[in-house]
């Protein structure tokens, strides 16, 4: 049967002010700081004050609790907030528990980052900095806003990265990115990478039509020894910066 509780209660608000009150104790005790997205705090606040009125405890909300009597719950060795996992495993390891509302000092600072990052990609509301670049350089795939972002850090001399398509030679000549650096073609791709072969401590961002073929390149290019290949998802067809064409830039 489905416990309900009612956030607007008295009782639900007494409750979740205390527990408040009990997370910002967590974090003075152990020396961590909250997840800089504060939906996820609350959301994990509301829940454990849900479990408190239900069972007495602070379950952790992101597991089911186990066990229908106290008896029960305690042999069923429930995550009790906060868990063990997170604090001997999860936190110093990934930077936070699995909830996501206790965190690093390190991982807070490095998440509200990316937030910022992305914020300035997509509404373009100024330039990247050499960290912030160097941040979007380090995640596995990127977007249209990201990649126009770089290209203009790049002209601007704040990083250095090369461009590669993926696409075969009469795609290229069709259309591509302006500031594609190198042509390195799926279906010969071992021969045309190594235009590369000195340039692999560079990272690099590849493209193709829609995101597939420059993926299965970007695993090949890190098992040949490339330090650092960022995927362009969705590639050219999602691409709203400039377009050119024909054999010569």
């Amino acid at each position: 049967m489905i416990k309900k509780i009612d956030m607007n209660s008295n009782e639900f608000e007494t409750e979740f002010e205390l527990t408040k009150q009990f997370t910002d104790k967590v974090l003075d005790r152990f020396g961590f700081v909250y997840n800089p997205e504060n939906d996820v705090n609350e959301s994990v606040q509301q829940g454990l004050t849900r479990n408190k009125l239900i069972y007495g405890k602070r379950f952790c909300p992101c597991f089911m609790v186990k066990g229908q009597t106290k008896e029960e719950q305690k042999k069923a060795d429930n995550r009790l907030c906060p868990c063990k996992p997170a604090l001997e495993v999860e936190i110093p390891r990934d930077g936070k528990c699995h909830c996501g509302i206790f965190c690093t000092p390190e991982f807070a600072q490095s998440e509200a980052i990316k937030s910022e990052v992305s914020e300035v990609t997509h509404t373009h509301s100024r330039g990247l900095t050499k960290k912030e670049c160097e941040l979007l350089l380090q995640k596995e795939q990127i977007d249209a806003d990201e990649l126009e972002s770089l290209l203009e850090a790049r002209e601007l001399g704040f990083i250095k990265f090369n461009l590669v398509d993926t696409r075969e030679w009469m795609e290229w000549v069709a259309q591509r990115i302006k500031g594609c650096d190198y042509l390195v073609p799926t279906t010969s791709f071992y021969q045309a990478i190594e235009q590369l072969d000195k340039q692999k401590d560079i990272p690099v961002v590849v493209y193709c039509l829609s995101g597939s073929r420059s993926a299965y390149c970007q695993k090949v290019m890190y098992d040949l020894g490339f330090k650092s290949v960022t995927n362009f998802d969705y590639g050219i067809m999602t691409y709203n910066g400039e377009i050119i064409s024909g054999e010569d830039e």
